[in-house]
């Protein structure tokens, strides 16, 4: 089969479409033909080598995210050759992942995919929604508390928005101007531009400062000065945690593969509460130049190969 891997890290160049050996299933483990698959900034880290490959691996795989049809299943698995999934592949270092026409996982990792919905938009939702969906469980909000989402039109501050809103949240959201229709429209209550000083930006329509952050920018300090006294701020990376200061808890979040998590919100996302975006498509044979456009940044969804 085809897989996109990072043989010598370096650019996006260094990403290389190669013929490698077909996985098979093992034990509670399901064999995907990939219809789809998401680039995430994780991959960025793949080829540029912020992970160290272990000594003796030939090439590294990449791709988090994966939606595709079951192709074959292991010892102990009853799902049906042919159903529909969702993965979140969350080991990092593998020699084949889901950037590749098959990807082998293990059943904690999958979920039904969307009923009703094309499997290029499926494939977004993984990583950045569970992502989502676990800061705000770190942050003990009730309804009616404030939330302010920095980054909020990207992919995983976009899902955050509307998960806050099933949870009755009042979210301030962060964005570019020109993201103000399409947040409101996903239920944010409130709108500040990333353009403005962030907490006085905040504090116009919150003016004790809000209830909890989620840092889908990492912005750091600047997203903690928007937070109330004793609040909380929660970040998606934990090299740029602000130092706690009045009484403000500082948490980092970090997804792994949850298949309960996982199906309920390709639940979501299949009644149309979660909006997955795809900003570009290509074909796996260009994976090196789809890699090149993720390093470019500033694009509005994902960029998605196919197989």
């Amino acid at each position: 089969m085809r897989a996109a891997v990072v043989k010598k890290v370096g650019g996006p160049e260094a990403v290389e479409v190669l013929e490698v050996p077909l996985p098979e299933p093992g034990p509670l483990e399901v064999r995907i033909k990939v219809a789809a698959a998401a680039l995430n900034p994780a991959d960025a880290a793949v080829w540029a080598g912020v992970f160290a490959q272990p000594e003796g691996m030939e090439y590294a795989g990449l791709g988090l995210d994966a939606a595709g049809t079951i192709d074959a299943v292991g010892p102990g698995v009853l799902l049906s050759v042919g159903t529909p999934v969702i993965a979140f592949d969350a080991t990092v270092l593998r020699p084949t992942k889901a950037q590749a026409e098959y990807l082998v996982t293990d059943l904690g990792s999958i979920a039904p995919a969307p009923q009703g919905m094309d499997l290029t938009l499926a494939a977004t939702i993984p990583l950045n929604a569970m992502t989502a969906s676990l800061a705000l469980d770190h942050l003990p909000l009730r309804p009616r508390d404030t939330l302010l989402v920095t980054g909020a039109a990207g992919a995983v501050g976009g899902y955050a928005v509307e998960l806050a809103r099933t949870r009755g949240v009042r979210v301030v959201a962060q964005g570019r101007p020109d993201d103000e229709d399409f947040l409101r429209g996903r239920g944010a209550t409130w709108f500040v531009s990333r353009e403005e000083e962030l907490s006085e930006a905040v504090r116009r329509f919150v003016p004790e400062g809000v209830d909890g952050v989620l840092d889908a920018a990492a912005l750091g300090a600047p997203a903690l000065a928007a937070v109330r006294d004793g609040g909380i701020l929660v970040s998606v990376r934990g090299d740029v945690l602000p130092a706690p200061q009045r009484g403000v808890v500082v948490r980092h979040t970090t997804a792994g593969p949850e298949a309960t998590r996982l199906s309920y919100l390709s639940a979501l996302a299949e009644v149309g509460v979660l909006t997955p975006r795809v900003a570009q498509t290509y074909p796996l044979s260009q994976a090196a130049e789809a890699h090149a456009q993720l390093a470019r940044g500033s694009r509005r969804g994902r960029i998605v190969l196919v197989p």
